[in-house]
């Protein structure tokens, strides 16, 4: 019978057995008659030592060198008492190597492994980014993200909602940002879009009665760079119906609360229930309509949540017309519902928009809906766009609107700013697997790239290269 693998983090409870484990070289240390390996795995490391009455074992662990892949067989020691280390999971116990076999070996890392990695150029890390996440504080990083996610699903499962995906091919529809497009092989000259966020689709599932949903989203947006945004990020997702502000609002809240009381407890929320101010004080109080509340901002676990309520719907763009500040699929509050269908005193007209920001970062928005055909065109109306265009545009939730659609809520949050604020990172590029630079690249990868002549000809598309970038 072959002896099954054991992971690391479980060897203290084996001593005096003969176990099988595997994984990365972290150290290799010769002192003479006596070799030590640090091994790594998934779920921690272990002192392995290599004795002279083990010749062939020990031979072999005098060729091993960092980052080799191996597996050992060994019998697990108790450490002599002046070695033990109490700081480690596995510090009063190491294995006395009987065999080594070699899965792997490794060119010398252009990077160390065993430190954070913070003094390395990250152009350097992300174009060897399969070696960055072998360092403990990326590993950290991504298993939290990882129980996180869980408990989200959990949590919003047992409030009755409902996990569903949405299409990654879309139609492109000014909602704010760029699109990302694609063109069409089957239909030359057309061309898909990359949601910039499953806006639409999850309203359209509250039009198809399913009342309440969730997604952990991918969304994707063709922005101009900047040093701490991404190309494509990752948000929850989640749609109501039947419910106003305070119940998309108090099921987020509560939430939040649970996940930092059950995964990160040496936080603490500065203040519950988090406080509820209106844009209008955020910006005369703190100039920031995501204000930083934290009275220490020298404690990196204290988490100061907060609302901000009572946006403008609309804004005057530079050509003195009017668009929306967040959202134009966002209801008026109830008392500006009849100024919205009147067209009049459109700067004064207040949303159902909330945001919630934490530590002076937003980590996420939503609002009441405009659930209702009419309301709707008001606000394409007021942006200017004609009959035609909205109907072309958004005709599919014009129609499921007045399909007896019912009034919805939700909200968006941003699971990257989110992790990076409670992982106490400087960016969110430290807590996603693959991330694109600052600038929109993957070093790695190496993309975006060409594509050959012949994709492009199949595509129906002419590529024209000015001095600064492609055109399509």
């Amino acid at each position: 019978m072959m002896m099954k693998r054991t992971y690391i983090k479980d060897i203290k409870d084996k001593i005096g057995e003969e176990i099988k484990i595997a994984g990365w070289v972290d150290v290799r240390r010769d002192h003479g008659k006596l070799i030590f390996i640090d091994l790594r795995d998934m779920s921690g490391k272990i002192q392995t030592v290599a004795l002279p009455n083990h010749k062939e074992a020990r031979d072999a662990a005098s060729k091993l060198r960092s980052e080799w892949v191996v597996e050992i067989v060994g019998k697990v020691n108790k450490r002599p008492e002046k070695m033990v280390n109490k700081d480690e999971v596995n510090g009063n116990v190491e294995l006395e190597i009987m065999k080594v076999k070699i899965l792997n070996e490794a060119v010398t890392p252009v990077f160390g492994i065993n430190d954070d990695g913070r003094e390395v150029n990250e152009e350097t890390r992300l174009a060897n980014r399969y070696l960055d996440l072998r360092r403990g504080r990326m590993q950290k990083n991504l298993r939290m993200r990882h129980e996180v996610m869980k408990f989200i699903r959990n949590y919003l499962s047992d409030n009755n909602f409902t996990e569903i995906e949405t299409p990654l091919l879309t139609k492109s529809t000014p909602e704010g940002a760029r699109d990302f497009v694609v063109p069409s092989r089957l239909y030359n000259g057309k061309f898909y879009a990359l949601p910039q966020s499953p806006q639409q689709y999850k309203q359209l599932l509250m039009a198809g009665g399913m009342e309440k949903y969730f997604q952990i989203a991918k969304c994707l947006r063709d922005e101009d760079t900047r040093g701490d945004r991404q190309p494509e990020f990752t948000q929850l997702d989640l749609e109501m119906s039947f419910a106003d502000q305070k119940d998309v609002m108090g099921l987020t809240e509560e939430m939040f609360i649970k996940a930092v009381k059950e995964l990160y407890p040496q936080k603490k929320i500065q203040q519950i229930p988090f406080p509820i101010i209106t844009y209008k004080e955020a910006m005369e109080k703190y100039d920031s309509d995501k204000p930083d509340l934290r009275e220490d901002k020298n404690n990196p676990d204290l988490l100061a949540f907060c609302w901000v309520i009572d946006f403008p719907f609309f804004e005057k763009t530079e050509k003195g017309g009017w668009t929306f500040t967040h959202n134009p699929f966002s209801a008026p509050k109830p008392e500006y519902v009849e100024m919205l269908m009147r067209k009049e005193k459109i700067g004064e007209i207040l949303t159902t928009q909330y945001d919630i920001a934490l530590n002076g970062f937003e980590a996420g928005g939503g609002s009441v809906r405009n659930h209702k055909t009419e309301a709707l065109q008001k606000v394409f109306e007021i942006m200017g766009f004609e009959k035609e265009k909205i109907w072309r545009d958004f005709g599919h939730m014009l129609r499921a609107f007045s399909s007896g659609a019912p009034p919805h809520g939700g909200i968006a949050l941003g699971l990257d700013r989110v992790m990076m604020i409670l992982q106490n990172e400087p960016n969110i590029r430290e807590v996603i697997a693959f991330p694109k630079t600052g600038d929109a690249r993957d070093p790695m990868m190496d993309s975006p790239s060409e594509i050959s002549e012949e994709q492009i000809a199949e595509l129906g598309i002419q590529i024209k290269k000015s001095a600064n970038k492609s055109k399509i």
